[in-house]
């Protein structure tokens, strides 16, 4: 027992709680039938990053930077955004150091500076239109985005941020995934606090104002409960709108045309708009 407790505390003490990488390719955006180039680019402690760019069909209506879950890599996650291109928008998928082609190993911190390094690499290019940037984030890409928009030095350039099945703190969640599990249900609590909740989504979702911010959450979420949506909406400032998809569960959203529909009108909604007096 006294194993147990170690090993879980030693996991639950660094980044392997939460990052899950994998380096093979899956899919390819050829195989979707997809226009695509391979990026590559620097974040600033020197570690080389890689993402896809989807070109927009026609004319672009903006550039959408997509920071996928825990789990695999781009090469699966483009799954959830490959119907943006046909919609008008161009699409930057960044596989966060240590998954997929990127080097290094992924960490909490380190993210943070894949990010800043991808809305760099996006606001040199000029096939982007820099006043027309959305960050999309899903599961833990939705709460590094959270924390990363609100504390951006390129705040002026992002348009929205949209969050999908984002989970409120990085503590909370370790120690609701602990209760789960019956041989860690007694320890959820002290081994949850050697979690660290320094970007912790809800201490910092209110400064992502007066950025319009979009949480998306299925009320069905086995892996990210609804509560964690409801207490982001809760402590962010306007402008934001909660969606609760009726059903739906974890990322699964964009499966029903409906929504794909509706995120498209709102993003055609925030683009029209004069941007906010950013911070």
């Amino acid at each position: 027992m006294l194993l147990i407790v170690m090993l879980s505390a030693g996991l639950l003490g660094c980044s392997g709680m939460f990052f899950f990488p994998y380096r093979g390719q899956v899919l390819s955006p050829e195989q979707l039938g997809l226009k695509y180039e391979d990026v590559y680019f620097t974040a600033s402690d020197g570690i080389r990053l890689h993402a896809w760019l989807l070109p927009a069909e026609g004319k672009a209506l903006g550039t959408i930077l997509f920071l996928h879950g825990n789990a695999e890599n781009i090469s699966t996650h483009i799954m959830s955004v490959r119907w943006l291109p046909a919609q008008g928008y161009n699409v930057f998928l960044l596989d966060y150091r240590g998954y997929g082609a990127s080097e290094g190993e992924p960490s909490v911190e380190g993210v943070q500076e894949d990010v800043n390094a991808a809305m760099r690499t996006l606001l040199s290019r000029p096939d982007v239109n820099p006043d027309r940037l959305v960050v999309f984030g899903q599961s833990l890409g939705g709460s590094i985005a959270i924390y990363n928009v609100a504390h951006s030095p390129y705040r002026q350039h992002i348009r929205a941020l949209a969050v999908e099945s984002a989970f409120a703190s990085y503590r909370q969640i370790a120690r609701e995934k602990l209760a789960d599990f019956w041989l860690t249900w007694p320890l959820q609590y002290p081994l949850s606090w050697t979690v660290s909740d320094a970007y912790s989504p809800s201490d910092a979702v209110a400064g992502v104002s007066p950025i319009p911010l979009l949480v998306i959450h299925g009320d069905h979420d086995a892996i990210v409960p609804l509560h964690h949506g409801q207490r982001l909406y809760e402590l962010a400032r306007e402008p934001k709108q909660l969606w609760v998809v009726p059903g739906g569960g974890h990322i699964q959203a964009f499966q029903y045309q409906t929504y794909r529909d509706r995120f498209v009108a709102y993003l055609t909604e925030v683009l029209q708009e004069s941007p906010a007096g950013h911070k």
